[in-house]
């Protein structure tokens, strides 16, 4: 994992948010720390990983402390960063120290845990569908179906773990799919509308059979997907569209689970994707233990 291109700015976006709500607001206070630790009390914590996975969002954990510190007038807390994400983990790890104020780092812990266990339950979800994809010429990708506010920080996590995103949003990609093809009365229709008002923008279409598959490609579609087919239906499909001659990337969708990844990516298609990396994916336990 080289250039994962963290999103900085979602990122203090999320941790603001969530400091609000956790403390009641901006100026709000975390009544339990501020009743029993004096402001200049100083401690040593790691952040330790309690089961194996993989790291994702490891640079929210000072962020988390640097906002904290801002809130309480504190002293910057001093972070030190020993894993990279991405990184395979066994538990016991320590990924992170904090240094510095106490109650920083109480104020900060869960906040700072919430993100990065999340993150880092989607890197390791993530990992277990590329290593099954391994060998096979197909990639992973995420979809749309992120927690509301988290898209970035969760699509992130997905490229920690050795996924593709796909579409960020609906402004990115046209996704032609069957209540678009219905709306407008044909699917010829509806990629002609497309490809008229949005001429620069990718348009993708979802088929259900091999004729449709043809038909699509047929009208210009060159990246398909295929939804809810069986193994079968699905290798039918991709030697028909191959056997057209054109450049047309396929995806299998709908409904895919890991212990038949590898089938439906032994048919040829170029994508796997799959929802359940960012709205299923359980999270990596991690903790923050003062030393």
């Amino acid at each position: 994992m080289t250039d994962l291109q963290f999103p900085q700015t979602d990122a203090l976006e999320v941790v603001r948010v969530a400091l609000d709500e956790d403390l009641g607001g901006p100026d709000g206070v975390d009544v339990t720390t501020s009743a029993t630790i004096p402001p200049d009390q100083v401690s040593t914590a790691h952040v330790v990983a309690r089961a194996a996975g993989v790291l994702g969002g490891i640079p929210v954990v000072p962020l988390v402390f640097d906002e904290v510190a801002r809130r309480l007038g504190a002293a910057p807390v001093h972070v030190e960063v020993l894993r990279a994400d991405g990184d395979r983990l066994v538990r016991g790890d320590v990924v992170a120290t904090v240094e510095g104020s106490t109650q920083v780092v109480l104020v900060g812990e869960r906040t700072m845990l919430n993100i990065v266990c999340r993150l880092s339950g989607i890197a390791t979800h993530t990992r277990q569908w590329a290593q099954e994809l391994e060998g096979t010429g197909a990639t992973v990708l995420d979809t749309r179906k992120t927690t509301p506010g988290l898209r970035a920080l969760e699509k992130y996590a997905v490229r920690a773990g050795g996924g593709t995103n796909k579409r960020m949003g609906l402004h990115d990609v046209a996704m032609i799919k069957d209540n678009h093809k219905l709306a407008a009365g044909s699917l010829a229709r509806a990629y002609a509308a497309v490809r008229a008002r949005y001429p620069d923008v990718p348009v993708q279409v979802e088929v259900t059979t091999t004729a449709e598959a043809l038909e699509s490609v047929g009208v210009g579609a060159r990246f398909l997907l295929c939804d809810n087919m069986s193994v079968d239906l699905l290798r039918e499909t991709v030697e028909a569209v191959r056997a057209t001659g054109e450049d047309v990337e396929l995806e299998a969708t709908g409904g895919l689970t890991l212990d038949v990844a590898r089938a439906y990516a032994l048919t040829g298609v170029d994508y796997l994707s799959v929802g359940g990396l960012t709205h299923s994916s359980p999270i990596l336990d991690l903790a923050l233990d003062l030393v």
